[in-house]
């Protein structure tokens, strides 16, 4: 049976060439970059080089880019890092109800220790309203951290808006864009980012490496104390093959992304179509437009996600739910509940991610067995069966 991979939001494969670019640092030259031998200079060398590639990919300062273990750590030392060296400042913070649970658990913990933090609701769409954004910022704001694209339902946040709400108003703006990076042009300074995550897994590149940008003139203290590595702010022998990687990864990412994204789109549209024209009772989640080019997130009244996915790994698909249910958890996934869906409809999401092995063959696949599989579900289901009597 042919494997369809359908969840790019999740992980990528790592590109051949990027692995090519990898190995040499792990068998080769593989001396500590702190050190003054060759293969060590040969290490620093790729180390700058691989910053130089991340800082063009963004319109950033080369000098402004910092290397992490992932998007996790570079939420939460964008987040805690800015809470703690401007406190004197303030101590109040504002974030969404939909972002990563990397921002929204480090919020939490920040509360813990006396900050106060806005979760801003979104629309029916996943957006932030831009008013209730500018109405609480308050005297003591001192940061907003905005995802640029939501990973489950693909919404796309104002953040050229938000961006510039946050400089009229002396309020430092961090972003998570670990999903959009390779989907959507970024640009730190014509967007007016102060700090942004990024994760190399997500485009192609190695696990365990992430970005964390930030601005010049930002104090931003150490989350990990150590020694001088990264100019003294993050701690720890450099991990240069996973550097190499994640910065010709970045690299890649944009190259040809206004084609890329056109494919993919094209892609998404046929499957939003195909899945609304063939089943009913379906919503689409997100926003129709101003969505990732590769996600489309479906929500399908009487049946359970879980069981969805279980059935089309059945038949060969690799894809995600909505529904927290597939990580141990009962509840539906946040996201969801913060568009306003019903328990039941959370409940019972696909989010399909599409990628560069995405082929149109794959989606009309997709199409041939998804309504069959939904039509099984639904026959075994007392909520549909109730449904359809009372029809």
């Amino acid at each position: 049976m042919k494997r369809i991979y359908l969840d790019y939001a999740a992980t990528s494969p790592t590109k051949k060439s990027v692995l090519e670019a990898m190995i040499p640092y792990f068998t080769q030259d593989f001396g500590n970059p702190s050190s003054i031998y060759e293969s060590a200079r040969k290490s620093k060398i790729a180390v700058d080089e691989a910053r130089k590639k991340v800082a063009k990919s963004i319109g950033a300062d080369t000098g402004e880019i910092y290397f992490t273990s992932g998007g996790t750590e570079s939420d939460n030392w964008a987040i805690k890092g800015i809470a703690e060296a401007y406190q004197q400042k303030g101590k109040h913070i504002i974030t969404s109800q939909i972002e990563h649970h990397a921002v929204l658990n480090t919020c939490e913990y920040l509360e813990k220790k006396g900050y106060k933090v806005t979760y801003l609701p979104v629309d029916s769409y996943g957006q932030v309203n831009l008013d209730e954004l500018k109405n609480a910022i308050q005297s003591d704001t001192i940061l907003i951290s905005i995802m640029t694209a939501n990973n489950e339902i693909g919404t796309l946040q104002k953040v050229n808006e938000i961006g510039q709400i946050a400089r009229e108003n002396n309020v430092f703006f961090h972003t998570d864009a670990v999903q959009a990076i390779g989907q959507i042009p970024i640009d730190v300074k014509k967007m007016s980012i102060d700090l942004l995550t990024l994760s190399g897994h997500k485009i192609y590149g190695p696990k365990g490496m992430g970005i964390l940008f930030i601005r010049k003139g930002i104090r931003l203290g150490s989350l990990i104390h150590g020694g001088a590595q990264e100019k003294r702010r993050r701690a720890g022998t450099e991990n240069v093959p996973g550097i190499v990687g994640i910065g010709e990864a970045t690299a890649l990412s944009s190259l040809n992304l206004e084609k890329e994204a056109k494919r993919l789109t094209g892609l998404r549209d046929k499957l939003i179509k195909g899945v609304l024209d063939s089943i009913p009772y379906t919503k689409l989640n997100g926003h129709p437009i101003e969505r990732l080019p590769n996600n489309a997130n479906f929500s399908f009244q009487f049946i359970e996600g879980e069981s969805l996915l279980i059935m089309l790994d059945m038949k060969g698909f690799s894809a995600s739910s909505g529904s927290a249910c597939t990580s141990g958890s009962l509840d539906p996934s946040h996201v969801l509940l913060g568009i306003g869906l019903p328990h039941e409809m959370a409940h019972g999401s696909l989010r399909v991610t599409l990628g560069e092995q995405s082929t149109e063959e794959d989606i009309e696949h997709l199409l041939e067995v998804l309504p069959d599989i939904v039509s099984r579900l639904r026959e075994m289901s007392p909520l549909y069966e109730d449904f359809m009597k009372q029809k």
